[in-house]
Formats: C-alpha cells, structure tokens, sequence
C-alpha cells in the first residue's frame, strides 16, 4: 500500500489492479483511517482516470450483497451528487414520479456527504425505514414499482468509509462510484455527474454493458437536468445539449430549485411536487428529467411529447401515492 500512496502523492495513474487492491485492502480492514484519507484527498486533487474507476468499480461489485432482483426491465436514477448547488432531491422525486407512471424503480442511493440532503436523507426524514431484505425489496417493487437500495447496506466498504467521508466533508472517488454501482445493475439508467470529463467516462463504461442509459452533466455545473443553462446529454449514440428551450420553457432561476435550509424543508418540498402543488419551476425541472428518463425506454418518442406527459401526471397529483404507500 505504501508503494500506492506514493503513486498517488507523485500524481501518478494506478492500474486497473492497483485500485481494486484499495477497496479490498479498505473493506478487510489492512490499512488505517489516515491511509484512507490520504487516498481520498490525493485522489480527489488529481482526479480520477478510467481505469482507477473501472478498478473501484469492479471491487466493490465483487464485495457487494448478492440482490436477486429482476433489473431487466428496471431503472436507476442515481447521480453523483457532489455538485454543491444545494438543489432539491430531482433524482428522487423523479423516481416517484416514474414508479407512479408504471415504471419499475431500484434506486441506489446514500446520505449526503459533501450536501446536507442526500437520497437517503430526505427518505428517512419521509419515515422510510431502509433493508436488505430481499423478500421486502421484492414486495415493494411488485406493490409499488420502486424498491430503495441503501448503498451503506450492500456496500460493506462504503459502510466502513462512511465516518471518514463524513467527517472531511468533501466529494470523493466515491461519489463517482455510486451511480455505476447498483448491485442489480437495472437495465436502464439516468445518471447526472458533475462535470464533462467524468460523463465522457461514464459513458465509456456503460456503452459497454448494452444498457439504456442518459448522463447527464449541468454545464453551469449541476449533476441534473435543472433547466437553469444548457445540459449535456450523452447516451449510446447521443451527445447532445438541450436547455429550457428544447422544452418550450423560459430558464429558470437557480434559487427557484434549491433545498432549502434543512433536511425537514427537502422532504416537504419532495411531497408536494409529488402533490402537484410544487412550484412551476419545481414541477418543471422534475418533468424534464422525468422525459429524459423515459426516453431510456421510448428512444423514438420526442423529448417534448414525453415532458407533456410528464408534466401533466406530476399536476395530476398522483405521483404521491406510492410514496404513501
């Protein structure tokens, strides 16, 4: 490990082997909390290459929990976070909103680290109560399309890294890492990254694995679709920009789409857009990735035909009741 602190110090790439033997050596406890953060800090400053993360990636997929969920006809929506912009949870209530519109869900997620609301915030303040039950994941995802993976559950390593993220307070590798491990790997995907470079390698990754998949990456810096500025779209055989305009809307104010000041304010803005009774903006950045989610399903469908549908069924009101149920 010494020899791959100093690669790491020295600004050096380390092989595909050399990353995979981190998250073994983290999750078998043979190196200590300063080694680790070390490894955190150094590699947050010199960035990630891809085959550190296809080495990150493969370790923890080897060491997850075995999930025997069908993901054949499912999708995850579970993005880096890390951007520091303070949004509200779009990537969660989006999951809602597609579970409530017959789509199958198995959402990764985490608390938030560099953020005070994560995924897995917002749904506990909601009273979720989160399992590794696999015959409970299955009666949710058959009552209620959506069944939530907490990544603490079915992660021993990131269960044992936890306290050390927590405690810098930072973005690390392993923000990069949620989105590209879900342990049912779905077959369908929307993820939001934080910046360019790491979507050209998520995209890299999973065009490889014959998914149906959209990264998305906020050129004003989100890792969502926020219809504040223009938003990259990268697929099998996408790479585009779409902004407010592809939708025939107006760009939003930043301001309009942030959390709030506490955990409590997130859950209460998730229930009402859910509700139908969040704000235009709210509602409308929600159905915008609401559409580039189904397009993982309805390629040939036209952004703008799927946004009308969304948008619609999130002012219905209906979205609420698979979160109550």
């Amino acid at each position: 490990m010494k020899n791959i602190l100093n690669k790491i110090i020295e600004r050096q790439a380390l092989t595909f082997s050399e990353a995979k033997e981190i998250i073994y050596a983290i999750a078998q406890e043979k190196i200590n909390d300063a080694q680790i953060v070390a490894i955190l800090v150094g590699l947050q400053m010199r960035g990630l290459q891809l085959e550190e993360i296809k080495g990150f990636r493969e370790a923890l997929l080897e060491l997850t929990l075995p999930v025997e969920l069908d993901g054949s006809d499912a999708i995850d929506l579970c993005g880096t976070g890390g951007d520091g912009k303070n949004s509200f949870n779009i990537s969660t209530t989006t999951s809602f909103v597609l579970a409530s519109m017959g789509y199958k869900v198995i959402k990764h997620g985490n608390y938030g680290v560099s953020s005070s609301c994560g995924s897995s915030n917002v749904l506990e303040e909601l009273g979720f109560t989160f399992t590794n039950d696999i015959k409970q994941l299955e009666k949710q995802l058959k009552e209620t399309n959506i069944c939530f993976l907490h990544a603490p559950l079915f992660h021993p390593t990131l269960m044992k890294v936890g306290p050390l993220r927590k405690s810098l307070g930072i973005r690390t590798f392993f923000n990069s890492l949620g989105p590209l491990v879900n342990p049912v790997q779905p077959q369908h995907q929307l993820t939001g990254t934080f910046n360019l470079e790491l979507a050209k390698i998520f995209q890299h990754i999973l065009k490889d694995e014959r998914k149906e998949y959209r990264i998305v990456y906020g050129m004003d810096g989100y890792d969502e679709l926020t219809l504040t500025d223009q938003t990259r779209i990268l697929g099998g055989t996408i790479d585009e920009n779409i902004n407010a305009g592809s939708f025939n809307l107006q760009a939003i104010d930043p301001t309009s789409i942030h959390s709030g000041n506490s955990i409590q304010e997130a859950a209460a803005i998730l229930r009402n857009i859910l509700n139908g009774k969040g704000t235009e903006s709210q509602m409308n950045v929600v159905a915008a990735n609401t559409a580039v989610a189904l397009q993982c399903y309805h390629p040939e469908e036209k952004i703008q035909d799927l946004f009308g549908k969304a948008i619609s069924f999130i002012k219905s009101g209906e979205a609420v009741r698979v979160l109550e149920k």
